[in-house]
């Protein structure tokens, strides 16, 4: 006589195997909205160093830090808290010299509430003043 062998009851394996799996998936999913952020934060920032160093040589206006630039810069960067964006303008303000705006912004990439990464976010454009 031949006995037939039934398989072990498999109930609960996928709800284990899911437990097991979750906590890895939302780590990762996380990390990629958090990556996302911080992305979106040096996209802003790059288009307003671009829009303040392009109102900086059309502008005309004499001295560093040109307030006509900083106030674009600050009127472009529209998702960033003004109060932690660092602005400098340098330039002789010549007609064929170069003028070059230069922002800096911090980031901080956490997890859970641990900080993974962190630091400041920095770009420079430089245009021709007409």
């Amino acid at each position: 006589m031949h006995r037939i062998v039934q398989p072990r009851d498999e109930k609960g394996q996928a709800m284990t195997e899911f437990a097991v799996v979750l906590p890895v998936v939302a780590l990762v999913l996380f990390a990629i909205v958090q990556f996302g952020i911080a992305f979106n934060n040096y996209l802003t920032l790059t288009d307003a160093v671009r829009r303040g160093a392009r109102t900086a040589a059309v502008s005309r206006q004499t001295g560093a830090g040109s307030p006509a630039a900083v106030a674009a810069v600050n009127a472009s960067a529209t998702d960033l808290q003004l109060s932690k964006l660092a602005v400098t303008v340098s330039s002789t303000w010549q007609a064929g010299d170069d003028v070059t705006v230069t922002a800096t912004y911090p980031y901080s990439i956490s997890l859970f509430g641990l900080v993974v990464k962190s630091g400041s976010l920095k770009s420079s454009t430089t245009e021709r003043v007409e």
